[in-house]
């Protein structure tokens, strides 16, 4: 391995047979050599990928994953490269939304525990949760045909909301004949519900703000302040969408001539037919996880105005943004020297578009991407911005969270979820979950350290810190 600054280390093409290009992973020494050998592995077999441009890069919270690492990013040629369900993951456009309000902690921490109940049980949580939207087949289509528009027309969003939405809310090449019924099946009671894993919905407090200027552009105005942040995805329906797409590429590879070293990064060639329908199915996946977002969205805003008895608007719950992490989509990148389309596929890893991108919206465009990284529910997120290195370096990519170091299984085995609830209540922290084994897994130190996960990108200049976030409450799946 090569190191190319503090930041960055390479492994050559000659790292291993096939490789198209070399394979870069963004962290510091301590973070490079903590890091699980499956990273290693898996982002060299992506540099191996038809089409791969420039490399197959890791950001520093990735960790072993699906077929890439998670926290993986790498671009394809539209023309010559694939795309694989293994590069976007299962849980299509899992994502973070976070939104403001005017209150102050000390207003709020009399409270919090009256919030997390009420937003325990507005907003389902855990595995196979139901939502209290009710949809016909015709009504879900919709859903992932229009995404967060749909939950406009419904009542569910503030015309600004999809404003600050990556995509304005919507894949516009969502095309729902390609979903499989298994699909709708699983997905059509889920809008409006967190699920389980690493989702949860947290109240915080602004804890340091390192960039006044920047901070207040998004919103953020003042220590103390607090704001909501929420981590979730497209639930069951995105999961069968990969589930099906992968056994779908698997049979039609050899059609193609393509040559892969490990079956979870089955792919087919995007401009194939098999290739587009997964697409537009993947385009589904992520409005309908944008619709959800949103709809959970509306529901905060109306439990914060249950327990203030004020409306959200005078409450100054606004949305900052809506960033998505597993994704594949259709960019324009600089190449060679050249403007060129690409097909960038990030798992587990954020946009980082710096100032004066089309794709970010109007009033923050002079700045950058809002980007929105969540730690564990011990340790505090963060909200940062992008930057024109990124573009440049990673096509617009950054960290998404903080990273697991230690295995589900094995947390559950190190750690007790009830034993977790009381020490973080005595430090302030109310959390409330279906499930004890879900707290276990979600253990503070079965993740890596956020701040030197934040300090790498930050010194990489990928994405620059903006504020610091510290938990207050938090509701788990």
């Amino acid at each position: 391995m090569k190191k190319i600054t503090d930041t960055i280390w390479e492994l050559p093409q000659t790292y291993k047979e096939g490789m198209l290009v070399p394979a870069r992973i963004y962290a510091t020494e301590k973070l490079i050599r903590d890091m699980d050998d499956g990273v290693f592995n898996q982002v060299t077999n992506v540099a191996r990928l038809p089409g791969i441009i420039n490399h197959a890069f890791c950001m520093p919270d990735g960790h072993w994953g699906y077929g890439f690492p998670i926290g993986g990013v790498a671009a394809f040629d539209l023309q010559d490269g694939i795309i694989s369900p293994g590069g976007i993951g299962f849980d299509i456009n899992c994502g973070m939304r976070m939104a403001t309000t005017n209150l102050t902690m000390k207003e709020v921490r009399p409270k919090i525990k009256e919030l997390v109940d009420i937003l325990f049980k507005t907003v389902p949580a855990g595995v196979g949760s139901s939502g209290f939207v009710k949809l016909d087949k015709r009504e879900f289509e919709a859903v992932t045909a229009t995404g967060a528009k749909w939950a406009l027309e419904n009542g569910f969003a503030w015309e600004e909301d999809l404003e600050n939405t990556e995509e304005y809310g919507c894949m516009k090449d969502a095309d729902p004949s390609k979903v499989s019924d298994r699909a709708f099946k699983r997905g059509i009671t889920q809008v409006g519900t967190l699920g389980s894993g690493n989702h949860y919905l947290e109240i915080q407090h602004a804890s340091q703000i390192f960039d006044e200027e920047t901070a207040k552009l998004f919103g953020v105005h003042s220590k103390d302040q607090i704001v909501i942040m929420f981590h979730c995805g497209s639930r069951g329906f995105g999961h069968q969408i990969g589930t099906d797409y992968l056994k779908t590429f698997l049979d039609v590879m050899p059609k193609y001539g393509l040559k892969i070293w490990d079956p979870e990064l089955a792919c087919a060639p995007f401009q194939s037919k098999e290739g587009q329908d997964y697409y537009k199915a993947m385009c589904c996946g992520v409005n309908m996880s944008f619709a959800n977002r949103q709809v959970i969205l509306h529901r905060i805003r109306e439990a914060f105005s249950k327990v203030f008895k004020r409306p959200a608007e005078e409450l100054g719950m606004h949305q900052v943004y809506d960033v998505s992490h597993n994704t594949a989509k259709i960019e324009e990148h600089e190449v060679n020297g050249q403007r060129k389309k690409v097909l960038v596929h990030r798992k587990g890893s954020t946009r980082a578009f710096g100032p004066g991108r089309e794709e970010v919206t109007a009033k923050y465009r002079h700045a950058g991407q809002p980007i929105i990284i969540g730690g564990s529910m011990e340790t505090g997120s963060y909200l940062m911005v992008g930057t024109k290195k990124a573009e440049l370096e990673t096509f617009g990519s950054t960290c998404h969270g903080s990273g697991r170091t230690m295995s589900r299984t094995a947390a559950k085995r190190q750690f007790r979820g009830d034993t977790l609830i009381r020490d973080m209540e005595k430090r302030g922290i109310y959390v409330k979950t279906v499930s004890f084994a879900g707290v276990a897994e979600e253990a503070g130190a079965a993740y890596k350290d956020i701040n030197e996960v934040i300090e790498t990108v930050h010194q990489a200049g990928i994405s620059k810190k903006v504020v610091a976030l510290t938990p207050l409450g938090n509701v788990k799946g």
